[in-house]
């Protein structure tokens, strides 16, 4: 991410966003269960949230400087903080109840790693285990924001398919004022 964006993400403003806007639309009434897997939590604003949904959270972070930030700031908390790919989770199969993607998603520089986060989300998931995720859409102000960073959104139009190519059912896709949001389940079987 740029300076500018990086500084955006930690501040007030953004942590605003994200407990009155993002994770409502992502999450509103659903139950993710006790143990939640959250991938690219960044500065950890979503993972403040969903600690206090939670009985146990793991985010896991790509960017190293982050990620020691935020584990060092959740030491002795329901949270552990991995370094570690999204595309590539070194987590156990079919463990967590709930995962969750908020606004990271486009910060994944190729479709195909998007679906490597699908795919490995869907795979540490347990049978029937919640997925929500939010991004942003393509605009003109959001591509000013993102200079000489990643901007690569999803089209919602796609993400069904692709969803149900990582082996999701159930799965659900809206807008909200910031994006689009969806859920999915993963597989029973």
């Amino acid at each position: 991410m740029n300076e500018a964006h990086l500084e955006f993400c930690a501040s007030p403003e953004w942590r605003e966003i994200v407990e009155e806007m993002v994770i409502p639309a992502a999450i509103g009434t659903r139950q993710l269960g006790e143990d939640v897997v959250e991938v690219g939590p960044g500065p950890g604003f979503t993972t403040d949230v969903l600690r206090s949904r939670a009985e146990r959270v793991t985010a896991v972070e790509i960017n190293a400087g982050l990620a020691a930030g935020l584990g060092a700031r959740l030491a002795g908390t329901n949270a552990a903080v991995i370094r570690g790919d999204g595309a590539a989770m070194s987590l156990p199969a079919r463990r967590f109840s709930g995962a969750g993607s908020f606004n990271m998603l486009h910060h994944v520089p190729t479709a195909e790693a998007q679906d490597r986060i699908f795919a490995e989300v869907a795979r540490v998931l347990a049978p029937g285990g919640l997925f929500v995720a939010t991004d942003a859409l393509p605009r003109d102000d959001l591509d000013a924001f993102h200079e000489g960073d990643t901007f690569n959104p999803i089209d919602p139009d796609d993400l069904p398919d692709r969803l149900a190519q990582a082996g999701f059912t159930q799965i659900e896709l809206d807008e909200y004022e910031l994006g689009w949001t969806c859920s999915a389940r993963a597989p029973t079987a």
